[in-house]
Protein backbone atom coordinates (compact mmCIF):
# COMPACT_ATOMS: atom_id res chain seq x y z
CA UNK A 1 0.00 0.00 0.00
CA UNK A 2 1.75 3.70 -0.70
CA UNK A 3 1.80 6.00 1.79
CA UNK A 4 -0.23 8.80 1.95
CA UNK A 5 1.82 12.38 1.02
CA UNK A 6 0.24 13.64 4.45
CA UNK A 7 1.18 10.64 6.82
CA UNK A 8 3.86 11.33 9.27
CA UNK A 9 7.73 10.26 8.23
CA UNK A 10 9.18 7.48 9.83
CA UNK A 11 12.47 8.96 12.23
CA UNK A 12 15.48 7.86 10.13
CA UNK A 13 17.96 5.80 12.55
CA UNK A 14 21.01 6.92 14.04
CA UNK A 15 22.99 4.81 11.71
CA UNK A 16 21.37 7.29 8.63
CA UNK A 17 21.93 10.28 10.71
CA UNK A 18 25.37 9.63 11.14
CA UNK A 19 26.11 8.51 7.41
CA UNK A 20 24.94 11.92 6.73
CA UNK A 21 26.62 13.49 8.87
CA UNK A 22 29.67 11.52 7.43
CA UNK A 23 28.96 12.30 3.53
CA UNK A 24 28.71 16.35 4.58
CA UNK A 25 31.19 16.30 6.32
CA UNK A 26 33.54 14.77 3.71
CA UNK A 27 31.61 16.89 0.94
CA UNK A 28 32.50 20.15 2.35
CA UNK A 29 36.36 18.80 2.93
CA UNK A 30 36.22 18.28 -0.33
CA UNK A 31 35.52 21.63 -1.29
CA UNK A 32 37.56 23.21 1.24
CA UNK A 33 40.15 21.43 -0.65
CA UNK A 34 39.26 22.43 -4.10
CA UNK A 35 39.00 26.11 -3.15
CA UNK A 36 42.17 26.02 -1.65
CA UNK A 37 43.91 24.12 -4.61
CA UNK A 38 42.26 27.03 -7.10
CA UNK A 39 42.99 29.92 -5.08
CA UNK A 40 47.12 30.44 -6.20
CA UNK A 41 45.88 30.02 -9.55
CA UNK A 42 42.75 32.75 -9.24
CA UNK A 43 45.48 34.85 -7.23
CA UNK A 44 47.88 34.48 -10.21
CA UNK A 45 45.76 35.38 -13.10
CA UNK A 46 44.17 38.48 -10.91
CA UNK A 47 47.53 39.50 -10.77
CA UNK A 48 48.40 39.24 -14.52
CA UNK A 49 45.77 41.75 -15.00
CA UNK A 50 47.04 44.37 -12.39
CA UNK A 51 50.24 46.70 -12.97
CA UNK A 52 53.63 46.36 -11.84
CA UNK A 53 53.26 48.46 -8.55
CA UNK A 54 50.12 46.75 -8.41
CA UNK A 55 51.36 43.67 -8.41
CA UNK A 56 54.68 44.57 -6.53
CA UNK A 57 52.82 45.86 -3.36
CA UNK A 58 52.97 44.21 0.33
CA UNK A 59 50.49 43.17 1.68
CA UNK A 60 48.70 42.49 -2.43
CA UNK A 61 46.21 45.10 -3.30
CA UNK A 62 42.98 42.88 -3.98
CA UNK A 63 40.59 45.87 -5.67
CA UNK A 64 43.44 47.86 -7.57
CA UNK A 65 42.55 48.59 -11.21
CA UNK A 66 42.94 46.27 -14.01
CA UNK A 67 45.43 46.70 -17.22
CA UNK A 68 46.76 44.30 -19.87
CA UNK A 69 50.52 45.85 -19.29
CA UNK A 70 51.60 42.75 -18.40
CA UNK A 71 50.07 41.06 -21.28
CA UNK A 72 51.65 43.44 -23.83
CA UNK A 73 55.09 42.88 -22.17
CA UNK A 74 54.88 39.42 -22.32
CA UNK A 75 53.98 39.39 -26.29
CA UNK A 76 57.02 41.82 -26.26
CA UNK A 77 55.43 45.31 -26.76
CA UNK A 78 58.31 46.72 -24.58
CA UNK A 79 61.04 44.15 -25.07
CA UNK A 80 60.32 43.41 -28.81
CA UNK A 81 61.34 39.80 -27.74
CA UNK A 82 57.94 37.56 -28.92
CA UNK A 83 56.96 34.33 -26.79
CA UNK A 84 55.89 32.66 -29.85
CA UNK A 85 58.45 30.38 -31.19
CA UNK A 86 58.88 28.52 -27.83
CA UNK A 87 54.82 28.52 -27.64
CA UNK A 88 55.27 26.59 -31.15
CA UNK A 89 58.27 24.36 -30.12
CA UNK A 90 56.23 23.33 -26.76
CA UNK A 91 53.30 22.40 -29.02
CA UNK A 92 54.92 21.23 -31.53
CA UNK A 93 57.15 18.52 -29.11
CA UNK A 94 54.02 17.83 -26.98
CA UNK A 95 51.50 17.19 -29.74
CA UNK A 96 54.31 15.12 -32.24
CA UNK A 97 55.37 13.32 -29.16
CA UNK A 98 51.93 12.19 -27.76
CA UNK A 99 51.04 10.77 -31.40
CA UNK A 100 54.21 8.77 -30.77
CA UNK A 101 53.26 7.56 -27.81
CA UNK A 102 49.80 6.26 -28.63
CA UNK A 103 51.22 4.69 -32.18
CA UNK A 104 53.92 2.57 -29.67
CA UNK A 105 51.62 2.34 -26.64
CA UNK A 106 48.49 1.01 -28.10
CA UNK A 107 49.63 -2.29 -29.61
CA UNK A 108 52.15 -2.90 -26.81
CA UNK A 109 49.29 -2.79 -24.33
CA UNK A 110 47.02 -4.83 -26.76
CA UNK A 111 49.55 -7.50 -27.35
CA UNK A 112 50.26 -7.54 -23.21
CA UNK A 113 46.44 -7.44 -22.22
CA UNK A 114 44.80 -9.74 -25.14
CA UNK A 115 47.34 -11.84 -26.92
CA UNK A 116 48.93 -14.28 -24.77
CA UNK A 117 52.43 -13.14 -24.10
CA UNK A 118 54.63 -15.07 -21.49
CA UNK A 119 55.21 -13.51 -18.37
CA UNK A 120 53.40 -10.31 -19.36
CA UNK A 121 53.89 -8.75 -15.73
CA UNK A 122 57.76 -9.14 -15.62
CA UNK A 123 57.07 -7.31 -19.51
CA UNK A 124 55.21 -4.61 -17.36
CA UNK A 125 57.60 -4.36 -14.78
CA UNK A 126 60.71 -3.36 -17.04
CA UNK A 127 58.40 -0.73 -18.71
CA UNK A 128 57.72 0.84 -14.81
CA UNK A 129 61.86 0.57 -13.96
CA UNK A 130 62.64 2.45 -16.42
CA UNK A 131 60.89 5.50 -14.50
CA UNK A 132 62.85 4.77 -11.26
CA UNK A 133 65.73 6.72 -12.77
CA UNK A 134 66.03 9.85 -11.62
CA UNK A 135 66.14 12.15 -14.73
CA UNK A 136 69.04 14.38 -13.53
CA UNK A 137 71.10 11.17 -13.54
CA UNK A 138 70.48 10.53 -17.06
CA UNK A 139 70.99 13.96 -18.54
CA UNK A 140 74.89 14.08 -18.58
CA UNK A 141 74.55 10.79 -20.92
CA UNK A 142 71.86 12.19 -22.98
CA UNK A 143 73.84 15.51 -23.37
CA UNK A 144 76.78 13.90 -24.52
CA UNK A 145 74.98 11.92 -27.28
CA UNK A 146 73.17 14.71 -28.39
CA UNK A 147 76.42 16.36 -29.02
CA UNK A 148 78.21 13.96 -30.75
CA UNK A 149 74.97 13.46 -33.19
CA UNK A 150 74.79 17.20 -33.48
CA UNK A 151 70.89 17.02 -31.73
CA UNK A 152 71.61 19.49 -29.47
CA UNK A 153 68.98 22.39 -29.83
CA UNK A 154 66.63 20.43 -32.09
CA UNK A 155 63.37 19.69 -31.03
CA UNK A 156 63.06 16.60 -32.68
CA UNK A 157 65.47 15.78 -30.02
CA UNK A 158 62.95 16.84 -27.45
CA UNK A 159 60.75 14.46 -29.33
CA UNK A 160 62.52 11.78 -28.79
CA UNK A 161 62.91 12.22 -25.21
CA UNK A 162 59.50 12.81 -24.54
CA UNK A 163 58.47 9.53 -26.33
CA UNK A 164 60.97 7.72 -24.43
CA UNK A 165 59.74 9.34 -21.03
CA UNK A 166 55.99 8.93 -21.41
CA UNK A 167 55.79 5.92 -23.06
CA UNK A 168 56.35 3.81 -19.69
CA UNK A 169 53.17 5.04 -18.29
CA UNK A 170 51.43 5.10 -21.04
CA UNK A 171 51.64 1.16 -21.85
CA UNK A 172 50.71 0.26 -18.16
CA UNK A 173 47.68 2.71 -18.76
CA UNK A 174 46.63 1.49 -21.84
CA UNK A 175 46.71 -1.80 -20.52
CA UNK A 176 44.08 -1.61 -18.19
CA UNK A 177 41.95 -0.07 -20.50
CA UNK A 178 42.33 -2.81 -23.49
CA UNK A 179 41.91 -5.65 -20.44
CA UNK A 180 38.36 -4.29 -20.21
CA UNK A 181 37.59 -4.75 -24.27
CA UNK A 182 35.34 -7.50 -24.27
CA UNK A 183 36.84 -10.80 -25.70
CA UNK A 184 33.74 -11.99 -27.83
CA UNK A 185 34.03 -8.47 -30.05
CA UNK A 186 37.68 -9.46 -30.76
CA UNK A 187 36.58 -13.03 -31.70
CA UNK A 188 34.07 -12.06 -33.69
CA UNK A 189 36.32 -9.95 -35.63
CA UNK A 190 38.77 -12.84 -36.00
CA UNK A 191 36.38 -14.73 -37.34
CA UNK A 192 35.10 -12.44 -39.95
CA UNK A 193 38.96 -12.61 -40.93
CA UNK A 194 40.02 -8.67 -39.44
CA UNK A 195 43.94 -8.45 -39.25
CA UNK A 196 46.02 -6.90 -36.32
CA UNK A 197 45.12 -3.32 -38.29
CA UNK A 198 41.74 -3.17 -38.98
CA UNK A 199 41.02 -4.91 -35.23
CA UNK A 200 43.02 -2.43 -33.68
CA UNK A 201 41.61 0.76 -35.82
CA UNK A 202 37.79 -0.69 -36.33
CA UNK A 203 37.40 -2.49 -33.00
CA UNK A 204 40.00 -1.78 -30.46
CA UNK A 205 39.95 1.96 -30.28
CA UNK A 206 36.14 2.77 -30.31
CA UNK A 207 35.66 1.01 -27.49
CA UNK A 208 39.01 2.15 -25.56
CA UNK A 209 38.39 5.47 -26.94
CA UNK A 210 38.31 7.37 -23.60
CA UNK A 211 41.49 5.17 -21.90
CA UNK A 212 43.35 6.35 -24.98
CA UNK A 213 42.22 10.07 -24.86
CA UNK A 214 42.82 9.59 -20.82
CA UNK A 215 46.25 8.66 -22.04
CA UNK A 216 46.45 11.16 -24.29
CA UNK A 217 45.59 13.96 -22.37
CA UNK A 218 48.19 12.88 -19.78
CA UNK A 219 51.44 12.60 -22.00
CA UNK A 220 50.54 15.57 -23.28
CA UNK A 221 50.38 17.92 -19.74
CA UNK A 222 54.06 15.94 -19.05
CA UNK A 223 55.30 16.88 -22.48
CA UNK A 224 54.37 20.37 -21.97
CA UNK A 225 55.08 20.78 -18.38
CA UNK A 226 58.65 18.90 -19.07
CA UNK A 227 61.57 21.73 -17.98
CA UNK A 228 64.72 20.22 -17.35
CA UNK A 229 65.71 18.57 -20.72
CA UNK A 230 64.51 21.59 -22.17
CA UNK A 231 66.02 24.20 -20.04
CA UNK A 232 69.50 22.17 -20.64
CA UNK A 233 69.18 20.28 -24.32
CA UNK A 234 68.37 23.53 -25.95
CA UNK A 235 69.39 27.41 -26.85
CA UNK A 236 67.69 29.76 -29.13
CA UNK A 237 66.00 27.50 -31.55
CA UNK A 238 64.53 25.42 -29.86
CA UNK A 239 63.40 26.72 -26.15
CA UNK A 240 60.14 25.61 -25.02
CA UNK A 241 57.67 27.51 -23.61
CA UNK A 242 58.41 26.89 -19.58
CA UNK A 243 62.47 27.46 -20.36
CA UNK A 244 60.98 31.24 -21.96
CA UNK A 245 59.32 31.58 -18.26
CA UNK A 246 62.66 31.12 -16.58
CA UNK A 247 64.11 33.87 -18.63
CA UNK A 248 62.10 36.20 -17.41
CA UNK A 249 63.43 36.19 -13.79
CA UNK A 250 66.20 38.89 -14.37
CA UNK A 251 68.63 40.37 -12.67
CA UNK A 252 66.53 43.40 -12.73
CA UNK A 253 63.77 41.80 -10.77
CA UNK A 254 60.93 39.69 -10.81
CA UNK A 255 57.98 41.75 -12.53
CA UNK A 256 55.33 39.39 -10.93
CA UNK A 257 52.85 41.31 -13.13
CA UNK A 258 54.27 39.72 -16.28
CA UNK A 259 55.65 36.73 -14.95
CA UNK A 260 52.16 35.93 -13.76
CA UNK A 261 50.75 36.94 -17.41
CA UNK A 262 53.07 34.54 -19.09
CA UNK A 263 52.34 31.47 -16.18
CA UNK A 264 48.88 32.16 -17.52
CA UNK A 265 49.00 32.43 -21.06
CA UNK A 266 51.36 29.42 -20.65
CA UNK A 267 48.91 27.14 -18.90
CA UNK A 268 46.12 27.70 -21.27
CA UNK A 269 46.77 25.25 -23.77
CA UNK A 270 46.74 22.25 -20.86
CA UNK A 271 43.51 23.96 -19.32
CA UNK A 272 41.80 23.66 -22.46
CA UNK A 273 43.10 20.49 -23.59
CA UNK A 274 41.81 19.27 -19.96
CA UNK A 275 38.29 21.26 -19.94
CA UNK A 276 38.08 19.49 -23.66
CA UNK A 277 38.63 16.25 -22.84
CA UNK A 278 37.06 15.95 -19.46
CA UNK A 279 34.57 13.51 -20.02
CA UNK A 280 36.26 10.73 -21.99
CA UNK A 281 39.51 11.40 -19.25
CA UNK A 282 36.94 10.77 -16.17
CA UNK A 283 35.81 7.67 -18.31
CA UNK A 284 39.28 6.66 -19.08
CA UNK A 285 40.77 7.21 -15.45
CA UNK A 286 37.60 4.99 -14.20
CA UNK A 287 37.54 2.52 -17.06
CA UNK A 288 39.99 -0.58 -15.12
CA UNK A 289 38.62 0.24 -11.92
CA UNK A 290 37.41 -2.65 -10.01
CA UNK A 291 33.12 -2.56 -9.53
Amino acid sequence: MNRSPLAPRRPSSPEARRRRRTGTLLGLTAWLCGIGFFLPVAWMVLTSFHSETDAATNPPSVGAGLSLHGYREFFGAGSGVSPWPPLVNSLTASVVSTLLVLLLAVPAAYALAIKPVRKWSDVLFFFLSTKMLPLVAGLLPVYLVAQNTGMLDSIWLLVLLYTSMNLPIAVWMMRSFLAEVPVEMLEAASIDGAGLTTTLTRIVAPVAMPGIAATALISFIFSWNELLFARVLTGIVAGTSPVFLTGLVTSQGLFLAKVCAAATVISLPVIVAGFAAQDKLVQGLSLGAVK
